[in-house]
């Protein structure tokens, strides 16, 4: 059992998720009371969905860092470190190039289809024979996202009048968070957090490295193919729906594993919570500090996540 999630910090993470959940619906621009939520058209339209894909995204970030930090044996990966979030950039930034903004889902589909071209591009160019270099797939995915981000800033060169939306959009928001986005982020969610969740066994078994995971029955080829697919088809649809919301998916299961140790069947589901927690939190500030104007979320989640992680490593520097 002590390997397992302590059932009370599960209950007390969501009771405290629950009710910043609550807080966080009745602070905005406009002032509703308890009693007038019930009845308001912006709680039902705007805030309830934005606060529930806050949830999601910061849910699914933080369960693919700790799932990426495990495959990858490395403390400092992020769900970010395969191009995902530069791919869905530029496809972003192509749709508002075309005018797609007004589509349905022009600018969010666009983003998920060039994550996944990108992230499809890493893994075979990374691939020798039916094995993946875990080394090469990180360097070449570091590699495209330079050369993605300089396609962009070239595009936003190009195209002075389009800049500020395509510099807000990568810097993440959930202002214009909807049902629809909601109703295609849960599912995904749901499915990708739950096959992280399966294998979290052998996700432990990768922290000891390929050959003694091997050894002790892991399909380490297998694993790392199913968990990959996981993770970017929850990391492609987030970014897709709300842009790039850095540093989530770095700092708190880094920080989950520092409090509760390096058990997955642990970090993983306390990630999840946490990760909600603190972006719902990040949200609701960016949204309220400078009413009725807003903070990219994306902004936030990096001024408070980057000092706190050079914080942890400090406190921790003979751990590493």
């Amino acid at each position: 059992m002590k390997n397992r999630a302590n059932p009370w910090v599960v209950v007390g993470l969501t009771l405290l998720l629950a009710a910043a959940m609550a807080g966080s619906c009745l602070l905005g621009a406009a002032d509703i009371s308890v009693d007038e939520i019930w009845h308001s058209q912006i709680f039902w339209r705007l805030r309830l969905p934005r606060v529930l894909m806050s949830v999601l995204v910061g849910a699914v970030l933080s369960v693919c860092g700790a799932a990426y930090q495990s495959i990858f044996r490395n403390p400092l990966t992020d769900p970010y470190v395969l191009g995902v979030s530069s791919g869905a950039s530029l496809g972003a930034a192509v749709a508002i190039l075309l005018g797609l903004e007004a589509w349905l889902w022009g600018v969010g589909g666009m983003a998920l289809v060039a994550a996944l071209i990108t992230v499809w591009l890493i893994y075979h160019i990374a691939s020798i024979g039916n094995r993946m270099h875990t080394t090469t797939l990180l360097l070449t995915g570091v590699c495209l996202t330079l050369l993605i981000s300089a396609v962009i800033s070239f595009l936003m060169v190009l195209n002075h009048e389009k800049m500020d939306s395509i510099i807000f959009w990568t810097m993440g928001s959930f202002g214009s968070s909807s049902w629809t986005d909601v109703a295609l982020m849960a599912p995904v969610a749901a499915v990708g957090i739950g096959v992280v969740l399966w294998y979290g066994r052998d996700l432990n078994l990768l922290l000891a490295g390929s050959e003694a995971a091997k050894s002790m029955g892991c399909e380490v080829e297998k694993v790392k193919r199913v968990l990959l697919l996981a993770t970017t088809l929850m990391v492609a649809f987030a970014v897709s729906s709300c842009g790039v919301i850095g540093f989530v998916g770095l700092i708190v299961p880094h920080a989950v594993r520092l409090v509760a140790g390096p058990d997955n069947r642990k970090v993983v589901p306390y990630s999840m919570l946490c990760g909600a927690l603190f972006v719902l939190i990040c949200d609701t500030l960016a949204r309220y500090l400078l009413r009725p104007s807003e903070l990219p979320v994306g902004s936030l989640t990096s001024m408070v996540g980057a000092p706190l992680f050079i914080y942890l490593l400090y406190k921790n520097k003979k751990s590493f």
